[in-house]
């Protein structure tokens, strides 16, 4: 894998994982990678937050110091959304890379 893509992965987890702590209620997250062909591939976040109220809706303003992960992941994967989990009952996160490798 590219060095930019290995780097890319790593903070996409880093800001999923960080609002699932950050936003759950729920007391397990799980993480997942799935291989989809040999240059593109899927990360997943699972939380435990049975509640079904998705993640939240930021705006941060010019001066704030948090706020921007979704941002972030907006910015650099190809592809993210938000489902149901299967596995957990709450949120899954995910975001896909592989265009540029």
């Amino acid at each position: 894998m590219p060095e930019e893509a290995c780097a890319n992965a790593v903070l996409l987890v880093s800001e999923l994982v960080t609002n699932a702590v950050l936003h759950t209620l729920g007391e397990r997250i799980l993480c997942g990678v799935q291989l989809m062909t040999d240059a593109r591939f899927r990360l997943e976040v699972h939380d435990g937050d049975l509640t079904g109220r998705g993640i939240p809706d930021r705006c941060p303003g010019p001066d704030d110091e948090n706020g921007r992960g979704l941002l972030l992941v907006r910015e650099i994967a190809d592809a993210w959304g938000i489902t149901r989990s299967t596995l957990t009952g709450g949120n899954a996160v995910w975001a896909s890379l592989g265009r540029a490798l």
